[in-house]
């Protein structure tokens, strides 16, 4: 009887090693990607993942404490991550969200207002200037319409951007770290930039569907992502410099959000449609995949 047991379980546990079914590899950390950003202090990377904050950090995945709304615009300054999207079953709050902001690091949210009106989920946040930019769906009490709006008092007075030079449809949105003024949009057809809160844009490089966009932590440069081929582009603010990143070749697959550390330049992150996540150090010579298909790498 002892020999029979030793037998299946040997049977057992040669079959979990031929499929890979290991209990950490299987378990699914995210379930959406609605966003990716590093802490203020570099060490952890952050998603919003429909229940709530997935931190990476020290090589670990886990679940931040707090609220698990389902975040959606979401933005990190260096004292303040900004956010919106809908509140957790449980929660109290009106659906859906407006605008919040957290300064614990994602463990408590105070509402800045727009609660049961809107929700935005294309945000972005001056890292050092705290201006808010946000593309609007529709209409509501502080918005009489739809298009871009940015507030540099945490919502309490905003102001809509004329956007002209703009026809696409418009994918990702970065702002500026310390000029207020500065914002940059991929779109279907291109990296537009704005350097008058967005009153007007400029292309910035070729015609080409752009996905995901960030602006570097210098100000200097814009680091974004086309529709088309396994690769990051970095361009100066006037458009000059422009340096390709390879990237792990994404079959059938696009970026969908870029992160810088605040902390250490070279480090940066990715993330993309089918929710695989990658991680360098080095600037981009050579890529670290922390997630597959929303499940721990």
């Amino acid at each position: 009887m002892k020999q029979h047991f030793f037998s299946r379980r040997v049977m057992l546990l040669a079959m979990l090693a031929l499929v890979g079914a290991t209990p950490a590899h299987a378990e699914t950390i995210l379930q959406h990607v609605h966003g990716l950003a590093f802490s203020a202090d570099g060490s952890s990377l952050m998603i919003p993942a429909h229940a709530g904050l997935a931190v990476y950090r020290d090589g670990r995945w886990s679940k931040m404490s707090g609220p698990e709304h389902d975040f959606m615009g979401f933005s990190v300054a260096n004292n303040a991550i900004y956010t919106s999207g809908h509140p957790a079953p449980a929660s109290p709050m009106r659906n859906p969200l407006g605008l919040m902001k957290s300064t614990d690091g994602g463990k408590s949210w105070q509402p800045l207002g727009l609660s049961g009106e809107s929700d935005f989920h294309l945000m972005a946040a001056g890292y050092r200037s705290n201006a808010v930019y946000v593309v609007n769906p529709g209409a509501n009490s502080r918005m009489p319409q739809a298009g871009i709006y940015f507030t540099q008092d945490d919502g309490k007075t905003w102001k809509r951007s004329e956007a002209r030079g703009l026809s696409e449809r418009i994918t990702s949105i970065a702002a500026h770290a310390s000029d207020a003024n500065t914002v940059a949009l991929g779109t279907a057809d291109g990296l537009y930039l704005s350097q008058d809160a967005g009153a007007s844009f400029k292309r910035v490089g070729p015609p080409m569907a752009v996905t995901a966009v960030t602006f570097d932590f210098g100000g200097k440069h814009i680091y974004f992502a086309p529709a088309e081929g396994s690769i990051l582009q970095r361009v100066t603010i006037d458009g000059k410099g422009d340096t390709k990143l390879p990237l792990p070749k994404l079959e059938r697959d696009v970026v969908v959000y870029i992160a810088q550390s605040p902390t250490r330049p070279e480090e940066l992150a990715i993330a993309t449609r089918s929710r695989h996540v990658y991680l360098t150090t080095n600037g981009g010579k050579s890529w670290k995949q922390i997630a597959r298909a929303g499940e721990k790498g």
